[in-house]
C-alpha cells in the first residue's frame, strides 16, 4: 500500500489553518491535506456496518473504486449547495455530521453518521446538490468512493440498491427524531442524546469535542452547555478532558437523556435487520 501526503500551506489566522484552502464563514476547513491509502483492505471494510456485510460479488464492484482517507476534526466532506461527487463511509471510531446553517449565522447538527452508515451519494440517485454541510466530528479513517461509481454498482446489484435504500430510511428517521428533540427537549437531554449517539456510532467513550463545538452543534449558547457539562461531571456520568468528553456511566447518562437516542437505535435495528443477503 502507498501512502501519500500533501504538503501544508502557510498558516492562516482563522481556524481553518491554511491560507491556500478556502474557509466557510464559520472557519471550517474544506477537504484538504488528506492521507490516502489505496485501495481499502477487507480489514478496512469490516469497520463499517454497511460495507462489512457485502457479499464477494458486491465487494468486488466497489472496492477497486475506493480509497481510504485519514481525516481530522472539522474537515468538510461537502458544503451545502455543492454537488455530492463523493460518498464517505466512516470506519471504526470516525464520526461525521450533517450541519445546517440557520438564520443569524448559527449552525446546528441534524444527524450523526458513524461506522453504521455513510455520507454523500448513498442517500440520493446521482450527484445532486447537498442541502446541508457534512463535516468530520471525530477524527479517523473514511472510505471514499465517487458517487458515480456507487450509482453504477447500485444499478448492477438489486441487493446493494435495496440495502443502501434501507439505510437512507434510517438516516431520514434520525433527522426527524433529532428535529423533534431539538424542539422539545432540554439542553441536558439533548447533550446526553448526542453523547449516547456518538458512543453508539464509534464504540469509543471518549468523544473528541470541545464545549464550543458542542454548543454550536446544539444551537445554544456556550454558557448553557458549560453549566450542563459541569452538572453531568459532578454526577459522575462524564469526565471532561482537553478537547474531549468521556462517558463514564452509560446507564446514568441514559437516565439523563430523553428517549430519542434509544428510538433511533431501535429503528436502525428493525429496518436494517436481515435485508441484505450477507455471505
Amino acid at each position: 500500500m502507498q501512502v501519500s501526503n500533501s504538503s501544508p500551506g502557510p498558516i492562516c489566522p482563522c481556524t481553518s489553518g491554511h491560507l491556500d484552502e478556502p474557509c466557510d464563514p464559520g472557519g471550517r476547513r474544506r477537504l484538504t491535506e488528506e492521507r490516502h491509502i489505496n485501495p481499502p483492505s477487507k480489514a478496512d471494510l469490516v469497520q463499517n456496518g454497511l460495507l462489512a456485510v457485502l457479499v464477494e460479488e458486491d465487494r468486488a464492484r466497489l472496492a477497486p473504486q475506493m480509497t481510504v482517507a485519514v481525516l481530522e476534526v472539522g474537515h468538510i466532506l461537502h458544503h451545502a449547495g455543492d454537488d455530492v461527487v463523493d460518498t464517505w463511509f466512516p470506519l471504526g471510531a470516525a464520526l461525521a455530521a450533517f450541519n445546517l446553517d440557520i438564520e443569524g449565522g448559527d449552525a446546528i447538527d441534524v444527524a450523526l453518521v458513524g461506522r453504521e452508515g455513510a455520507v454523500g451519494g448513498i442517500v440520493s440517485n446521482g450527484s445532486l446538490p447537498a442541502y446541508s454541510t457534512a463535516l468530520v466530528r471525530s477524527p479517523g479513517r473514511f472510505v471514499r468512493i465517487k458517487t458515480t461509481m456507487l450509482e453504477q454498482a447500485k444499478l448492477e446489484s438489486l441487493a446493494l440498491r435495496h440495502w443502501f435504500s434501507r439505510y437512507s430510511d434510517c438516516l431520514l428517521a434520525q433527522v426527524f427524531q433529532i428535529a423533534a428533540c431539538n424542539a422539545t427537549h432540554t439542553i441536558r437531554q439533548r447533550t446526553a442524546r448526542f453523547l449516547l449517539g456518538a458512543l453508539t456510532r464509534t464504540g469509543d467513550p471518549a468523544v473528541a469535542i470541545t464545549q464550543d463545538q458542542l454548543a454550536e452543534m446544539l444551537g445554544v449558547g456556550r454558557t448553557f452547555v458549560s453549566r450542563v457539562i459541569g452538572e453531568m461531571r459532578n454526577s459522575g456520568v462524564i469526565e471532561s478532558r482537553r478537547g474531549r468528553l468521556v462517558v463514564k456511566d452509560e446507564a446514568g447518562l441514559r437516565r439523563q437523556s430523553c428517549a430519542c437516542a434509544a428510538a433511533i437505535d431501535e429503528h436502525f435495528k428493525r429496518v436494517l435487520s436481515g435485508i441484505y443477503p450477507a455471505g
